[in-house]
């Protein structure tokens, strides 16, 4: 998928956390966390609500800091960059947000307009050439003129990936790229997540819950549960796991079962357990010990 090839010692590595612990107030959202992405690869991060794959998704971003730990993009060291280092990092990533994140009162083709009317001296000409290609990459060129309140979720998903694309990054963010789609345009938007990684070779790191999606672009993935990193691996071996019988499953270590019944989606396992026993804590004790679910990205402007 994407091109992608399994890693080797030479293989450039486009996004490096080390030992990446985040707090807010005295919660522990992300613990100790490890995780290489390399290039040409689409790595999936997943994990159910309050895991912390969105805190993980803004700390990659440089859009908060960590408290510990080190954060490599492009092999340089982000943490403790300041905003003017940073944003020349930003300029070689590119962020789907969740909600498309499109300027309302700008038409479909200013919005892909905007990124390279701030960040570039291209003549007017050319930026318009430039438009018209990446709408066309998404199949979207036919909504150019159109106001983002006059086409649809999938139309708007599609117009905030083709403004990521507007300065030609060699990486990718997606935040919930399915989320509010009906099933068909949910698997439109996943055959062009693919599409892109094998016309134009980017490293594409995707945040979802998404299974149907996450089994159908990635060629690695990372599972995320209480803000610990409790596996990596590809995405053939996760398919293993959660095809395994239940006769099989019986015989797995708990994490294994707790990945299985997270990828499956099956209503009884650990997890069902772990939250029958957080209601029972909370009644008794009068709060959950469970991890708050924060905001997902939000964009910066």
């Amino acid at each position: 998928m994407g091109g992608y090839i399994p890693p080797v010692d030479s293989q450039r590595v486009m996004i490096r956390m080390q030992d990446v612990v985040k707090r807010f107030g005295d919660q522990t959202v992300l613990d100790g966390i490890n995780l290489e992405v390399y290039e040409g690869e689409t790595m999936v991060i997943m994990g159910g609500s309050g895991s912390g794959k969105s805190t993980m998704l803004r700390l990659m971003i440089g859009s908060i800091p960590p408290d510990e730990g080190r954060i490599e993009l492009f092999g340089e060291n982000i943490c403790g960059m300041g905003e003017d280092e940073l944003n020349e990092v930003r300029k070689r990533f590119g962020i789907l947000f969740q909600s498309g994140a499109l300027f309302n009162s700008m038409t479909v083709g200013e919005n892909v307009a905007l990124p390279l009317q701030e960040h570039t001296d291209l003549d007017q000409d050319i930026i318009d050439i430039q438009v018209v290609l990446k709408l066309e990459l998404v199949g979207l060129l036919d909504a150019q003129d159109k106001l983002p309140n006059e086409i649809s979720g999938g139309m708007k998903k599609r117009a905030g990936l083709a403004r990521a694309l507007a300065l030609d990054p060699t990486l990718l963010f997606y935040d919930e790229p399915s989320a509010g789609l009906d099933p068909v345009t949910s698997a439109q938007i996943d055959q062009l997540i693919v599409g892109l990684a094998s016309k134009l070779g980017v490293t594409s790191v995707v945040v979802t819950h998404e299974m149907d999606s996450a089994f159908t672009i990635a060629d690695r993935m990372a599972m995320l549960d209480r803000g610990r990193m409790i596996r990596i691996d590809t995405r053939e071996a996760f398919d293993r796991l959660r095809r395994t019988s239940d006769e099989e499953a019986a015989q797995m270590s708990e994490t294994d079962r707790l990945i299985r019944q997270f990828l499956r989606g099956d209503p009884d396992g650990p997890l069902t357990r772990r939250r029958e026993q957080g209601d029972f804590e909370e009644a008794l004790f009068g709060e959950s010990l469970a991890i708050t679910d924060f905001p997902s990205v939000e964009p910066t402007r």
